[in-house]
C-alpha cells in the first residue's frame, strides 16, 4: 500500500483555528484547507514543535483544562488527513496524562528520543518512570 503525500506542514496558527473554532472566520478557513486536503488524497504533517505551542496556546489564551487539550488534540491528530511524529498519538492517549509526573512536554521528548533510538539523559526525578531514561544527580554537598 502506498503512503500518501505529505502535501505541507501547519502551523500552529492554523492547528489553533481547528481546534478551537476560533476566531470563526478563521477556522472556517482552516477546516476549509482541511477539506480540499481531505478530498486531493494527500496529507498535511503536524510536528511536536506546533503540538507543544497548541498545548502551551490553549492553556494561556483559552483557559482550556489540560485534559480537553489533549483530547482535542487526540480526537484531531488521529484522523487520517495528519501525520505526526511516531508515538504521539500514544500519548495523547495515555489515561491521566493531565496530571502525570513526569509531565506531556517530557514525555513528547522522551517518545521522540526514544523513537530515534536515543536514551533521555535528564536531571528530573520523575523521569526514572520512564524507559531508557537516564537521571544524573548533582554531586552531594559536604558540610
Amino acid at each position: 500500500m502506498n503512503r500518501p503525500e505529505i502535501r505541507a506542514g501547519l502551523d500552529t496558527s492554523v492547528l489553533m483555528r481547528l481546534l478551537t473554532g476560533q476566531p470563526e472566520p478563521l477556522a472556517e478557513v482552516a477546516r476549509d484547507y482541511l477539506a480540499e486536503v481531505e478530498e486531493s488524497g494527500v496529507v498535511v504533517f503536524v510536528s511536536n514543535l506546533v503540538v507543544s505551542e497548541a498545548y502551551f496556546a490553549c492553556q494561556h489564551h483559552y483557559r482550556m483544562a489540560k485534559s480537553e487539550i489533549f483530547q482535542g488534540l487526540l480526537n484531531l491528530l488521529s484522523l487520517p488527513t495528519f501525520v505526526v511524529q511516531p508515538g504521539l498519538i500514544d500519548l495523547l492517549s495515555v489515561a491521566g496524562l493531565a496530571t502525570a509526573k513526569p509531565g506531556f512536554l517530557d514525555r513528547l521528548i522522551h517518545a521522540e528520543y526514544t523513537t530515534n533510538g536515543l536514551p533521555l539523559v535528564t536531571f528530573e526525578k520523575a523521569a526514572t518512570k520512564l524507559s531508557r531514561s537516564l537521571v544524573l544527580s548533582a554531586p552531594s554537598t559536604a558540610d
